[in-house]
């Protein structure tokens, strides 16, 4: 454990066997709690040397245990994506909630007024339409609801698409009665740090011109999380694969293999050719998520072995560099491309210390995409 890392089993609620990881059956994502500390504790003191708030994303872990210790550790509060999460995370005692997706729909917007009647909960809007809706949640908790405006800086996806149109949305969201303009919001493409934080002193100002007062800006990703670049325009952060990282954040840069706490352990079923291993992890295990590389996967401890195809309960791994290659009934360890859907297609996953099984911590808020 690095050093002043925290143990997290102060607030995991572990249980089932413990002691051999044969006690596990596969496939399973298996966590080592002590890399995944380090992962919380490197990032605190990250937040807290740039004097930038950390609000951790808890779509990838899911576990109400693992937010507690985030906040604990100084996080501001949490990153919800659905009203399911917000919900769980809400049961747990967690108050500070930032929902980052547009709530449409009635039934949503009831269960967001019960949620406001309970917790801190803030969320996103990205068009005036959707105004309404929210100040009908508001009437119901009985009390002004944040929005903050999502602003779509160069990723494509949600978001108003200029400065001017965040300051004009942040005025409309003034004037709704049971609304409160909170601030802006956005998930930046990777490498736009600068230009980001341009586009959002822009529209910063426009509104401060409007007469408006941006209290936060909550900008996020893991690709750039150790970026300081533009890092003065932002007040809060958002991350999540942190955590445990995956094949994917060692590509980009952001983690070495070593940090990867979390990989899926899977049993090789057959050797049909000297040169390949099926597993028994599928899409339905290890997702189909390639986020641009080739094959679902790597076995890190068979010379980085690659999973190069999927059905839907077979691993096609290529053993062809290992050396030994493994045999059947041999138990190998696979870290995804992708871990937030990986953990969200397990009820449970395991938790390891120097390689002997703590217990099992069931995925609070598995399947919660409502």
């Amino acid at each position: 454990m690095s050093e002043n890392a925290p143990d997290l089993t102060e607030w995991l609620d572990l249980n089932g066997p413990s002691g051999s990881l044969d006690a596990v059956d596969t496939p399973c994502p298996v966590i080592d709690i002590d890399v995944a500390a380090a992962n919380l504790l490197r990032w605190q003191l990250h937040c807290d040397r740039f004097g930038i708030a950390s609000r951790p994303h808890i779509k990838t872990h899911k576990l109400a245990g693992l937010a507690r210790a985030q906040i604990d550790l100084g996080a501001i509060g949490v990153t919800v994506q659905k009203l399911g999460e917000a919900q769980v995370m809400a049961a747990a005692g967690i108050r500070d909630i930032l929902l980052t997706f547009n709530i449409i729909g009635r039934a949503k917007l009831e269960r967001l007024g019960a949620l406001a009647r309970e917790t801190d909960i803030k969320v996103v809007a990205d068009n005036a339409e959707m105004l309404p809706g929210l100040a009908f949640a508001a009437s119901l908790a009985g009390r002004d609801i944040g929005v903050l405006v999502e602003c779509d800086t160069g990723a494509g996806r949600n978001g108003v698409q200029t400065p001017l149109a965040a300051a004009d949305l942040a005025t409309s969201i003034d004037r709704m009665p049971g609304l409160v303009y909170a601030g802006l919001a956005t998930y930046p493409k990777p490498g736009m740090r600068v230009a980001v934080a341009e586009w959002l002193a822009e529209a910063r100002a426009l509104a401060a011109k409007a007469g408006l007062e941006t209290g936060i800006v909550s900008s996020g990703g893991t690709p750039d999380m150790w970026s300081t670049q533009g890092l003065d325009a932002l007040s809060e952060y958002r991350v999540g694969t942190y955590v445990y990282f995956d094949r994917s954040q060692v590509a980009r840069g952001a983690c070495q293999w070593s940090d990867c706490a979390l990989g899926v352990h899977a049993t090789v079923v057959s050797r049909p050719t000297p040169a390949r291993a099926m597993l028994d992890c599928g899409s339905k295990a290890l997702t189909s998520d390639l986020l641009g590389m080739t094959g679902y996967g790597v076995a890190t401890d068979l010379g980085n072995a690659v999973v190069t195809d999927l059905s839907e309960e077979h691993g096609f791994l290529n053993v062809s560099g290992a050396d030994p290659a493994p045999r059947v009934g041999d138990r190998v360890r696979i870290v995804p491309n992708h871990v937030c859907p990986v953990v969200n297609l397990f009820d449970e996953v395991a938790f390891t210390r120097a390689g002997a099984l703590l217990g099992m911590a069931r995925v609070d808020a598995r399947g919660m995409v409502r």
